[in-house]
């Protein structure tokens, strides 16, 4: 499996080819800021306390999903009428915010302080780089898409 590593500064190859030349040596002279992507996924009824304090922490937007899973349990056992039945899939919500990398520790901080309840099933948090971004309106990269 590769590691990530994200280079202190960008510089253009030596050789080989390059799509875009001046964008390369652009990207090279610019700070290279630091994206993101923070992917959680909980249980629904926490979700309207969880948008309110991401809104807090200081997330400017995020995607939310309804998601079906389960984990090391293999899903739930549940009394219905008096039969027991399994519950394979557990729904879930998954939650997606892409924020600077100076935000993402109140952002996944805030997602435990609220998710967790103690019990199996309180979720996972997921955290990603961010290669690009590119808002389709506009066609801005990078940082100006967020």
């Amino acid at each position: 499996m590769r590691a990530w590593s994200i280079p202190s500064q960008v510089s253009p190859p030596a050789s080989g080819p390059i799509v875009n030349r001046e964008r390369a040596w652009n990207v090279a002279e610019k700070e290279v800021k630091v994206v993101k992507n923070i992917e959680a996924i909980v249980k629904p009824f926490k979700l309207d306390a969880l948008k309110d304090r991401l809104r807090q922490a200081g997330a400017q937007g995020l995607t939310v999903s309804e998601v079906r899973g389960f984990g090391r349990t293999g899903g739930k056992k549940d009394v219905y009428r008096g039969s027991s039945y399994v519950v394979d899939f557990v729904p879930k919500i998954r939650i997606q915010i892409v924020v600077e990398d100076d935000m993402a520790q109140p952002i996944i901080e805030a997602i435990q302080a609220i998710a967790r309840t103690g019990e199996i099933g309180d979720g996972k948090i997921f955290v990603t780089p961010v290669v690009d971004a590119i808002r389709i309106r506009t066609g801005e990269h990078g940082h100006d898409a967020l």
